[in-house]
């Protein structure tokens, strides 16, 4: 992911309410705000991932993916990982996954990518862009 000392600054803008709210949970789980939305930016990216239905967990174990025994194991064989490098391992190959997933949808004539939408959309759907 590069090196931790090297940072960049990121914007956004969210209602006031939303603030209130983030700024709250933040100081409810004791981090920063910037740490907070990192990791709620990490952790929705890391949700795309469509679990089998058959599949549920509660607690730390989310979508039943083994996640503690993965931490667990990855922290025995590396040593000290910080909150980012932690990410990047546990996060795997999911944007790969999606870009392959998309590039069959798209192939299959399923889903297209609409530049006036901005963004994909399924393929007759009640956008126009067919």
């Amino acid at each position: 992911m590069g090196d931790e000392s090297s940072r960049t600054v990121v914007k956004t803008y969210i209602p006031e309410y939303q603030k209130d709210e983030w700024r709250a949970h933040a100081e409810d789980l004791d981090m920063s705000q910037s740490e907070f939305v990192r990791a709620m930016v990490q952790a929705g990216r890391r949700g795309f991932e469509l679990a089998p239905a058959q599949t549920h967990s509660e607690g730390s174990n989310p979508g039943g993916d083994e996640l503690e025994t993965r931490l667990l194991d990855l922290l025995s064989s590396e040593g000290t990982l910080s909150w980012d490098e932690l990410v990047e391992r546990l996060a795997g190959d999911f944007e790969d996954r999606l870009d392959r997933a998309l590039d069959e949808l798209q192939s299959e004539n399923r889903v297209q990518y609409s530049g006036r939408r901005g963004g994909y959309v399924l393929v007759g759907g009640d956008d126009g862009d067919e």
